[in-house]
């Protein structure tokens, strides 16, 4: 039986308890799960809350994952990340958070299921995805359902506000 590799890209945020020691800590725990590879990390980038303001700063990045995990596989290991480091899923969907982990692509795949929508539905629009994700794939076309138009990350990216979002250096 051949074993079917696939590409997924990660989005991963925080703004509680040490932003960036949260997102580090996810990087370093997706490098160790089963049947699988992480191929690129972008930088690390500070950005504006997208729900209420009177919340912290975001720091956000995007990681290439290579796997031969189902998407649903993939769902459960990264929520069981996110439980690992604390976080408590509440009501308020765009509230603070000490660690949020999104399958933003899982290949070509187009997946819209009760547990997972891919592409991830506000991808497109979100310069803390985009922006990450051009970093580090910039020729990936986002695969689109019947009567979307396809587009590439690069041009999404080039063509999205900053919001004031900022790369950062921790060298």
């Amino acid at each position: 039986m051949q074993v079917t590799t696939t590409i997924a890209y990660i989005g991963l945020g925080s703004n509680l308890a040490e932003p960036i020691k949260q997102v580090q800590f996810a990087i370093e725990k997706l490098k160790n799960i089963a049947q699988s590879k992480v191929i690129k990390v972008s930088s690390l980038y500070l950005s504006k809350p997208m729900g209420p303001q009177d919340q912290d700063d975001y720091i956000n990045a995007v990681l290439a994952l290579e796997t031969t995990l189902t998407p649903i596989e993939l769902l459960d290991t990264l929520q069981h990340i996110e439980n690992e480091a604390g976080r408590v899923r509440k009501e308020n969907r765009w509230g603070a958070r000490i660690l949020d982990l999104d399958i933003i692509l899982f290949g070509n795949e187009i997946i819209n299921t009760e547990r997972l929508t891919v592409p991830h539905y506000g991808m497109r629009v979100r310069e803390f995805v985009l922006l990450p994700l051009a970093e580090i794939a910039a020729d990936l076309v986002i695969p689109a359902a019947i009567g979307e138009e396809q587009q590439s990350v690069r041009f999404l990216s080039q063509n999205i506000a900053n919001n004031a979002m900022v790369k950062l250096s921790l060298d």
